[in-house]
């Protein structure tokens, strides 16, 4: 008796899907923690009176810095709780908190369009400057100029600051209210993120624009560079995080979260990427490190030919090889089809795991199941509930092209099987309702395109009738020519 073939479930690629290094580098991020206060928090500082609005740790780690709704700055050491200094000046919410790269200076921004700058020791004001004509929403500080901070506004500019004069020395127009901005290591390019645009200036050249990226289908609110400098991270209210190559500014992945996305970071090793969102809710997916383990193999024994013919002899041309057959393992909807269980075999594929993620699996085995002439026979028979699960597997999937020549079949014997019945469930109307709503409106799409086909056929014909009369024009002018030098010599 001839052994069994498992089913052969045909490998095609989704339309628009391109994996690379990136996507697999990417994809490398898994949940760590997803919860509102999901654990307990390593330290809580003493609080303000008011709600805090932004927070930052020295680059060494040992200092943290604190603006307030109230308007006042608090300094705080990492070892203790109580504040180490306070900061009073601005009038309103105090919105961004930074250090300089000297790590004695603090530079702020708030609510009252002012952004000061801050001595660390006698915890007084070096200098205010009152430029922005709007809401202060976001600054950074250069990492090689300790004297150098910028800050953006809602009033659509990014002003760079110098501590060393009374004013700021560049305003860069970003044209929508600036959410976050960003100066790379380098110090000479500097990212800007408002409304749904992330741009990319160039500093050393009076902020010249680079590029305007426009990916994002909301409003932009984070920035965030990775380790190396070569991949830029967005956030956006479109619940999306995008990740571009800082070389050509093209999107190389991107994250989907549950809602809109206000904060974003990366850990200096790149091995976790937090996200806080509007829920409440703050999202940690951790990376796990490449480790190069050599994992200690089990030493083979020779085989039997290598016994008797010795190890390095290589087989000739006139040697007969016999490979012992692999154990073949079969799946659960495998061994079903085996045992002639059709129905059966079609709620294994059904199951969760399956249809959504593997959907192929599912199509394959009704296909195997319509060829053996059985495929009525296990849709048949079955409960409300069952019903509703295949018509929304058949609704959701019978409009990609790879599954469409498999379920329209399906669709057809759902319909007539259960006919007879319809109207008896509220839940089954509901359902065969969406199928034809879907169905209408695939062959609607269908009708456009060829329309456009149709349009764009008689254009291409007319080029194609211009361009040879062109030619011809051209020939005939060419022997013209030829024939009038021709008498003259």
């Amino acid at each position: 008796m001839a052994s069994y073939k498992p089913v052969v479930v045909p490998v095609q690629p989704r339309l628009g899907e391109k994996v690379t290094q990136d996507t697999l580098y990417w994809r490398g991020y898994k949940i760590h923690v997803y919860g509102r206060y999901s654990q307990e928090p390593i330290k809580t500082f003493s609080r303000f009176k008011d709600a805090a609005y932004c927070a930052t740790y020295r680059d060494d780690g040992k200092l943290l810095v604190a603006g307030s709704e109230e308007g006042s700055i608090r300094l705080f050491d990492i070892s203790g709780r109580a504040p180490l200094r306070q900061f009073d000046g601005h009038t309103k919410a105090v919105h961004v908190v930074g250090f300089l790269s000297d790590k004695y200076r603090i530079f702020s921004g708030g609510d009252d369009y002012s952004s000061n700058l801050w001595d660390i020791p006698s915890a007084t004001e070096i200098v205010s400057y009152s430029e922005h004509m709007d809401y202060v929403r976001c600054g950074c500080a250069s990492k090689l100029n300790a004297d150098v901070f910028i800050t953006g506004s809602y009033d659509h500019t990014v002003k760079v600051f110098d501590a060393r004069t009374k004013k700021s020395v560049m305003t860069i127009e970003h044209g929508q209210p600036v959410e976050s901005v960003l100066l790379f290591p380098s110090g000479g390019l500097l990212v800007s993120a408002g409304g749904r645009y992330v741009k990319v200036w160039d500093v050393l050249k009076g902020g010249q624009l680079l590029v305007s990226l426009k990916n994002h289908h909301k409003t932009v609110t984070c920035l965030c560079l990775n380790s190396s400098g070569q991949r830029l991270l967005s956030g956006s209210l479109d619940r999306h995080v995008k990740i571009y190559s800082t070389t050509s500014y093209k999107v190389v992945h991107s994250f989907n979260y549950a809602t809109s996305i206000l904060s974003l970071a990366l850990s200096p090793e790149d091995e976790t990427i937090v996200v806080g969102m509007t829920n409440g809710v703050l999202n940690v997916k951790h990376r796990k490190p490449e480790e190069s383990k050599e994992k200690s193999q089990k030493k083979r024994q020779p085989a039997y030919r290598t016994y008797v013919k010795g190890r390095n002899y290589m087989p000739k041309q006139e040697d007969f090889y016999v490979s012992k057959p692999g154990k073949c393992v079969l799946r659960k909807y495998d061994k079903l089809l085996k045992s002639f269980q059709s129905s059966k075999a079609l709620d294994a594929v059904l199951e969760p795991h399956i249809r959504l993620y593997t959907p192929e699996v599912t199509v394959a085995v009704m296909q195997e199941l319509n060829r053996r002439g059985t495929l009525r026979s296990a849709l048949a028979g079955r409960d409300e509930k069952q019903i509703s699960l295949l018509l929304t597997f058949v609704t959701r999937r019978v409009i990609e092209p790879r599954f469409t020549p498999v379920l329209v079949t399906v669709a057809d014997m759902i319909t007539d099987i259960y006919q007879p019945v319809v109207g008896q469930s509220v839940l089954v109307d509901k359902q065969f309702l969406r199928l034809q709503e879907a169905i209408g409106k695939e062959i609607d799409y269908q009708e456009e395109l060829l329309e456009v086909l149709g349009m764009m056929d008689a254009l291409f014909a007319t080029l194609t009738k211009k361009r040879a009369a062109y030619l011809e024009e051209n020939k005939s002018n060419g022997l013209t020519k030829t024939l009038e030098q021709d008498m003259n010599n």
